[in-house]
Order: structure tokens, then C-alpha cells, then sequence
């Protein structure tokens, strides 16, 4: 019996191939018959097509439509590129979001089964509010002061205990540089550094684990301003950048008084911008130098003209380093997934798992793990015995 084939119009293969984001060649390399599909003159059969729409991250479904359909963020876009909203999100990061709201569901109907109360701080504050302040209010619900920040040995262990107060303030922070569990999906920065979703009983932080430590920091934090908001958002949280909008501009000036309070930075600055006096004050903040900078001419310490030329040459400086750096990946995957999915999460699903309530095919779609074997290891990693 013949192969069942399927027609799909020539321009939903070419937009899947597109959309994807890897070399046409590559793909063309590993589906032979795509030139042909894409004249019309053959067609995939179903398994083709199923591994075709696998291999270009595309939902099955597309491939029955009459024309390619347009890509929408499902949450408010606040991302932009010298001030122009970035229109077409990648696959990447719309698989991202969908991962993230489907576990925030969960975790939203498991505490409201529990009768969690509301938390106090989502959405308190608006873009009224003022900076000082409220930053010092986040910065003490973070438990994230700078004074404990300078005694952090380096940004990572910053970072982790950053992640582990304000999981205990009850926001579920999630890790991670690829999608889902696929190590071979990198996230890139440059299209997102981070999103927030926000709901008074599972606030929802996602930050891209393939920026820098210290970018992670000030994103999460950038994040976190957008539950006491109350507002789902999709950032970049680059604090440099001049322009953007009211609510994002908000976000980094609180962001910023939160890591680098400018009281703090006025006593602490030694008069001159140096690249050594930038490392020094950075490490001390757990911050980039870049915002240090920033922060300096924040207080008045550094006028425009010297701050545009320093700025300059720091940012050439800092890539300069980042390109030496190697990339790495891996690691202990029973110390990295907690991260990923969030070890509140985590340790919730695998204890109503263990208790019946959630079926261990559903924990096993949450968590992005197969085997039982990883489910009892991951919680045991993260308290559940």
C-alpha cells in the first residue's frame, strides 16, 4: 500500500523553514525531497511531515492552513531594538512562554487547593510609585541588600541565593538557557533577556540562562518589579539603553536603586571612572560594569560629555573579555533542572505527585524528565524524600 502523502502548500514549508531559524541548507540536507515539495510536485507523507514540522520547531497543525499564520508574543511586548518593537518572536521563545504558563496553571490550581493566600506585594505598586522606595521595598523582600552582596564570593553564588530569597518570598524563578529540557535549543539574549508572569498566588520570573551572571541578576530583579506591578511582561532589561517605554524605563530605574542604591554608590565611588575602580565597584554590587557606569553618572558624579566616551570604551572593553571567554554548557543536570523549573516548583509537583493528587505522566510533562529514575533523584535534589 502506497504511503499516505499530504499537500501542504509550498509556503508554509517555506515560512517553517524560515521561522526556524537554522540554515536552510541544513535542512534541505537532511529532508532531500523539500525542493520538491516546495514546487508542488511531491508531497511529504504524514511521517515526513511530522518529522519536517519537528525539525523546524512548527506546530503540526500549520501545515493545513491555506497561508502561513503570523507568530504573536502571547504576553505585552515591552522589547525593542533603538526604540522599535521587535516584531517576529522566534520559536525558541514562544515555546518558552508556553512551557512557562502551562507550569504557572498548575502551580496557580495547587495553591489555591492548598488555600494559599494572596501575595501582598504583586501588583502593590505602580509606575507612580516612587523609586526609592519602592526599591527598597523589593530589595527587602528579595533579602538582597549590598552590604551581603559584597561578601558573595562571585556573582554566581549572588545569583543563587538571589533565586533561592525570592522563591521563599513565594515567586517561582525559572533558569534556564535552552527550551524546555532540549540542550540542542540554545535561547538567544539578544532576542530576550527575561519575561514575568504575573498572578497574585504564582508569580512567574523566566530569565535567560545564556546571559552573563550579572545580567541574570539585574534581570530577575528587572523582572520582579514587574510583579510588584502586577504587570506579564517580555523585556530585554538593558538598562544602557537610553529610550523605551514609561513602564520598562520605571522598571530599571527601581532595578537599578535596588542593586546599586545611589546613597550607596556616592560613598563608594573613588572620583574616577577607571576600568580597575569599574571592577572593583562591580564586584562589590554584583552587578555589570555597565551599569555601574551608569549608576555613577545617575548621581551627578560624571558629566554627559565623559560618561558617552567611557561608556564607549567600557562596552568595548566588556565585549573584548566576553569574546575571550569560552561557552559553556552542561553540567550536573540533578543541580541545573531544579533551576530551570524552578525548585518551589518542582518540590510542589513531585510532593502532590507522591500524594496521588497530580498523575506521574502529568509530573513527568512539567518537570521535562522520562525516566522515574530522574523523578525520584530530582526530589531528593530538592528536599522531597
Amino acid at each position: 500500500m502506497p504511503a499516505f502523502r499530504v499537500p501542504v502548500a509550498p509556503s508554509l514549508l517555506e515560512w517553517a523553514v524560515e521561522r526556524s531559524g537554522r540554515p536552510a541548507e541544513d535542512i534541505h540536507h537532511r529532508f532531500p525531497a523539500l525542493a520538491a515539495w516546495e514546487r508542488g510536485t511531491r508531497h511529504p507523507t504524514f511521517n515526513q511531515l511530522e518529522d519536517f514540522a519537528q525539525a523546524t520547531y512548527t506546530p503540526f497543525g500549520s501545515f493545513f492552513l491555506d497561508e502561513p499564520p503570523v507568530d504573536e508574543v502571547p504576553i505585552p511586548d515591552f522589547r525593542t531594538i533603538g526604540n522599535v518593537l521587535v516584531e517576529r518572536p522566534s520559536p525558541d521563545l514562544l515555546e518558552s512562554i508556553f512551557i512557562c504558563e502551562q507550569r504557572q496553571e498548575w502551580y496557580r490550581n495547587h495553591s489555591l487547593a492548598s488555600g494559599a493566600e494572596v501575595l501582598p506585594f504583586v501588583g502593590s505598586a505602580s509606575v507612580e510609585s516612587p523609586v526609592v522606595e519602592t526599591a527598597t521595598l523589593i530589595r527587602d523582600t528579595l533579602q538582597f541588600n549590598a552590604e551581603e552582596r559584597a561578601n558573595d564570593a562571585s556573582w554566581s553564588d549572588a545569583l543563587r541565593r538571589l533565586i533561592d530569597t525570592a522563591e521563599e518570598a513565594g515567586i517561582l524563578v525559572m533558569i534556564s538557557g535552552i527550551v524546555g529540557n532540549n540542550t540542542h535549543r540554545g535561547l538567544n539574549p539578544e532576542e530576550f533577556r527575561g519575561f514575568a508572569l504575573s498572578d497574585p498566588l504564582a508569580p512567574l520570573i523566566f530569565v535567560n540562562g545564556t546571559d552573563t551572571k550579572a545580567a541574570q541578576i539585574f534581570t530577575l530583579v528587572h523582572e520582579a518589579c514587574h510583579i510588584w506591578l502586577g504587570q506579564t511582561a517580555l523585556s530585554d532589561a538593558a538598562m544602557e539603553r537610553p529610550g523605551g517605554n514609561e513602564t520598562e524605563l520605571w522598571c530599571n530605574r527601581v532595578a537599578a536603586e535596588v542593586l546599586v542604591p545611589l546613597a550607596s554608590i556616592r560613598r563608594s565611588y573613588r572620583n574616577s571612572p577607571t576600568s580597575d575602580e569599574l571592577d572593583r565597584l562591580a564586584k562589590i554590587y554584583k552587578v555589570s560594569t555597565l551599569v555601574i557606569l551608569k549608576r555613577i553618572f545617575d548621581a551627578g558624579l560624571l558629566g554627559w560629555d565623559s560618561y558617552r566616551l567611557t561608556y564607549r570604551d567600557e562596552l568595548s572593553r566588556v565585549m573584548a573579555i566576553l569574546g575571550r571567554k569560552s561557552q559553556t554548557s552542561g553540567g550536573n543536570y540533578y543541580f541545573t533542572h531544579p533551576l530551570r523549573v524552578s525548585r518551589r516548583f518542582a518540590k510542589a509537583v513531585i510532593n502532590d505527585t507522591y500524594t496521588g493528587r497530580t498523575l506521574h505522566r502529568d509530573a513527568f510533562r512539567l518537570l521535562g524528565t522520562r525516566k522515574h529514575e530522574t523523578f525520584v533523584k530530582l526530589g531528593q535534589q530538592v528536599g522531597v524524600v
